[in-house]
């Protein structure tokens, strides 16, 4: 039993973010299963590592609860947002630079690399608590912050990619 906790834990993330699609954005409902995803994003993998339990599966399994939690969120968020033409140009360039750099990755690699530097992580929580702080500051504003972030983690990336580095 204790080497399947980490993947029971991740697929609760799956779980609570279906359950996020049936309340209204920004109640207190809503809030509840947007923190229990960002809590089981976060202590998952620390588990499977402390009990032994990295699998390629658990692995596989946290990714598809990653994109089904950031899914949910994009489906409840961006109908409400204001988003303006310039941070969808800048969100847009962000992804460009992500996707060369897998396909930087893919053919220096021969497989598909993705970093989990600290960076990443940064940006990671920013972009999580992003949704609480619209209320207090103007996406306009705090957009800038993490987007500035997000573009030198990509920039960061690949320059460790292309120079073979060893990202930690």
């Amino acid at each position: 039993m204790k080497k399947h906790i980490a993947n029971i834990i991740t697929s609760c993330r799956i779980i609570f973010s279906i359950l996020m699609l049936f309340f209204p954005v920004f109640s207190p409902w809503f809030y509840v299963m947007y923190l229990l995803c960002g809590l089981t994003d976060m202590v998952d993998g620390t588990i499977a590592r402390k009990t032994n339990s990295v699998s390629t599966f658990g692995s596989r399994l946290d990714t598809a609860a990653d994109f089904i939690f950031v899914s949910a969120a994009l489906v409840k968020l961006l109908p409400v947002m204001n988003i303006p033409r310039w941070l969808w140009i800048w969100i847009l360039i962000i992804a460009v630079i992500k996707i060369t750099n897998i396909i930087l990755g893919f053919v220096c690699n021969k497989k598909i690399v993705v970093e989990h530097t600290v960076m990443n992580k940064i940006t990671g929580l920013l972009l999580f608590f992003l949704p609480f702080t619209l209320f207090v500051i103007e996406l306009k504003y705090s957009a800038v912050a993490v987007c500035s972030i997000a573009t030198l983690l990509a920039v960061q990336e690949g320059h460790y990619i292309r120079t073979g580095r060893e990202i930690k």
